[in-house]
């Protein structure tokens, strides 16, 4: 909950700076007399202080005067400042306070409303609004205002979006949620399969080629009997089309009906990308599990994310394939498919990189509010990778039971993932941002704004083109080419088609070659060739650990560094619920977080089987031992409240000493979080302890700033350890002068 909000004049206390008025502290920048309207309305005089010295060139309003046209709308629970300082972190263009005593009622009418409301009062200038935003002040008993930027059109949507607790999410098209195939890039599949047999000696790889020949060679079948009947015969029973009324395509008002057969029980769809012309039939495999992804984006019919798509595919194959996943337009409604889907030319440019940029090109979103789920990293800009989920490529022709391999399936992952990013975000938002917003007064600076939540810090990036340790020859691409629909949509036959076979047998591919294209999944795809189940890939132990933490409701984080010597190793740690449980090093990231994740989940394995054991019937040699022993895990207040009563029932001292310790270890790590900038730069270690089962164990713990060691403790009994070190990182904090230390604590406000 945030703080309770100050009265708007005349507030007492609270906030360093200097007071305001028109008399500013030496050394602030001098205020220039402007006047101030609402429409034609005239409001009064106001002095404005520009935020850097430099007098009038800093200041926005043309002209020497400020014309506000419209009030935004108004906000259920965020104020102004926390919406602006998200979507445009430290835009501070000035202050202004009114020079008049008392001011005119029109504008102290607009102050109060802005106030009250939580609406800002926007100026226009050019491409740009300048939002007034009525604040409080300490000493001033007259309106006064920051003065923000913001791009045009963004606030209203951000805050719509903040008010609902909705986050954007965007999703790739080919290999991601769908793999889709024409006639043609089923015989180009077949054929190469065929030459690399003819090469092959070892009979495992062409058992394996065989066995994926025959998939394609069904699912051919079934798409020339739709191209030739308009039905298909599914497992003896004849299935006829349906005609589905679809948007008008490239842009005609014709109703466009298309023929459609959908095989539930297949996970597969046959379409008509133009009814009037055959060819553009294609033969659509549905990602497994997408219904539970799509489910949760509208759950109870309220949306948690709004849904965008970007894609490299030609834009009537986009459509077609979105409203196959999509029939309802539940997630998209059909007034909206033209803004939100993207549709991205391939190639080398610059241009042709997939940004959220160009995704939210009608501001309908702050890239920061957004995360992407896509199988491939570098299609994207370079400063949007941080907030893309990488999902392993849809292979189903090549490894069929791949997506059932692992006990939560690759989409079910990714709704788990936008669960954490999205409870992550608006408890930063809420908890963080909103509070010392709340506490901010007129008379504070730039400095004093909190950090504003960022999707990317919710995400880990994840490569899953690792190369695996065995040899098998790369599978084929899957997919077709976007201009080989485009083509056949227009009546034209691919002259190249020849051509684009020959230069398909190499089982590379450019990395900007993606949407409805032949996709060599290459090296780094590590699965099996005789098509069963995926071998459990590096990403795996990451998605594993994040799938613990949300079940534990704990935040899994993931910090990278790099030495400095000649090696660049990467070294990553593994903090769960701020402690650290695992360590990896490597030469890349991606190494170093793969095998930082392993290591984690071998530290926990041990402690969540004497966790569960219990719970389960099943004989723990050391059922008294706490699961949090060891590694720091599950340092919840109510995970231990339950190992305590679960393994000790009759002790019941010993609960309420555990109790006890625990309320006061969560009222210290309070007041070192309220010294602190961010919280996440705390953290306990848990150091070496007694291994020999014949001694009493004893605990050693010690907090952690960014490095700097604040305090140890050290006990038999965990909780006793961790408060010793805690209390003693308190005193540290109070009397510290150390540089070091200081620059990550929040400055010493001083009354008045």
């Amino acid at each position: 909950m945030a703080a309770p909000r100050p009265p708007p004049l005349g507030a007492p206390g609270g906030g360093p700076g200097g007071s305001g008025g028109a008399a500013p502290a030496a050394g602030a920048p001098a205020g220039v007399s402007m006047r101030m309207f609402h429409g034609e309305v005239f409001l009064g005089e106001m002095e404005v202080f520009p935020m850097k010295q430099g007098g009038e060139g800093g200041l926005p309003f043309p002209s020497n005067e400020i014309r506000v046209s419209h009030l935004s709308p108004p906000s259920e629970r965020c104020p102004p400042l926390a919406i602006l300082q998200t979507i445009a972190p430290f835009s501070v263009r000035c202050k202004l306070q009114s020079k008049l005593m008392p001011p005119l009622p029109s504008l102290h009418r607009l102050y109060l409303t802005c106030f009250n409301e939580f609406k800002s009062a926007v100026v226009v200038v050019g491409d740009e609004e300048l939002h007034l935003v009525a604040m409080p002040t300490k000493s001033e008993k007259v309106p006064c205002f920051w003065c923000c930027s913001a791009r045009s059109g963004l606030y209203a949507s951000s805050v719509r979006m903040l008010n609902l607790r909705c986050l954007a999410i965007v999703f790739d098209l080919d290999e991601t949620l769908i793999v889709a195939n024409t006639m043609k890039s089923f015989e180009d599949r077949i054929e190469m399969l065929s030459r690399r047999m003819d090469v092959e000696d070892d009979p495992v790889r062409i058992a394996g080629m065989s066995a994926e020949i025959k998939r394609y060679i069904e699912d051919k079948e079934l798409l020339k009997e739709f191209i030739d009947t308009d039905t298909v015969t599914d497992n003896g029973k004849i299935v006829g089309t349906q005609k589905e009324e679809v948007q008008p395509v490239s842009g005609g008002q014709e109703r466009v009906l298309r023929p459609v057969i959908r095989l539930p029980d297949r996970n597969a769809i046959l379409t008509r990308i133009n009814p009037e012309i055959r060819d553009t039939s294609v033969f659509v495999k549905l990602r497994p599990a997408w219904e539970e992804l799509r489910s949760y984006l509208t759950a109870k019919g309220r949306k948690r994310f709004e849904v965008y798509v970007c894609t490299m595919a030609e834009r009537d194959y986009a459509l077609e394939m979105w409203r196959l996943l999509d029939p309802e337009g539940n997630l998209i409604s059909p007034q909206q498919l033209s803004e939100r889907i993207t549709c991205v030319k391939s190639g080398k440019s610059t241009c042709s990189k997939k940004s959220l940029q160009n995704v939210f090109r009608d501001r309908g979103c702050h890239p920061k509010m957004a995360m992407v789920i896509d199988d491939r990293l570098n299609v994207w800009d370079d400063k949007d990778q941080h907030r893309v989920h990488v999902v392993p490529a849809y292979i189903p022709y090549y490894a069929p039971q791949a997506e059932m391999a692992n006990a939560v399936p690759v989409l079910c992952v990714a709704r788990n993932v936008a669960c954490n990013v999205r409870g992550g975000f608006f408890r930063e938002f809420d908890e963080n941002l909103l509070r010392k917003v709340f506490e901010l007064f007129y008379e504070n600076g730039l400095l004093d704004l909190p950090y504003a939540p960022d999707v990317g810090d919710y995400l880990v990036c994840e490569d899953t083109n690792f190369v695996p340790s065995n040899k098998d020859q790369a599978p084929i691409p899957e997919g077709k080419r976007g201009a080989e629909v485009e083509k056949r949509l227009n009546g034209q036959l691919y002259r190249g088609e020849q051509r684009e076979g020959q230069q398909m047998s190499s089982s590379t591919r450019s990395p900007d070659d993606e949407g409805m294209s032949f996709r060599g999944t290459g090296a780094g795809r590590n699965v099996q060739p005789n098509g069963g189940a995926l071998a459990i890939a590096p990403s795996v132990f990451v998605t594993v650990l994040q799938e613990i933490g949300r079940l534990c409701d704990s935040k899994v984080e993931f910090r990278s560094t790099v030495s400095n010597g000649k090696s660049m190793q990467f070294s990553v740690e593994v903090l769960f619920s701020n402690e650290k449980i695992g360590v990896g090093i490597g030469k890349t990231r991606d190494e170093a977080q793969v095998q930082a994740a392993e290591k984690a989940l071998q530290n926990l394995e041990s402690s969540y089987l004497s966790f569960v054991a219990p719970i389960a019937g099943v004989p723990n040699k050391d059922s008294r031992k706490s699961p949090g022993s060891g590694n720091g895990f599950l340092e919840d207040v109510t995970c231990s409240d339950v190992d305590i009563s679960m393994h000790e029932p009759s002790g019941s001292t010993l609960k309420q000493d555990h109790s006890n310790n625990l309320d006061k270890l969560s009222s210290v790590m309070s007041l070192i979080r309220e010294h602190c900038l961010e919280d996440q730069h705390v953290v306990f270690r848990d150091q070496v302890q007694n291994s020999n089962p014949a001694r009493i164990e004893e605990y050693h713990f010690q907090v952690e700033l960014a490095g700097q060691i604040l305090g140890r403790g050290s006990g038999s009994d965990r909780d006793i350890a961790k408060l010793l070190a805690a209390e003693e990182a308190l005193k540290t904090l109070k009397s510290t002068s150390d540089p070091q230390i200081k620059k990550y604590l929040r400055p010493v406000r001083c009354n008045g």
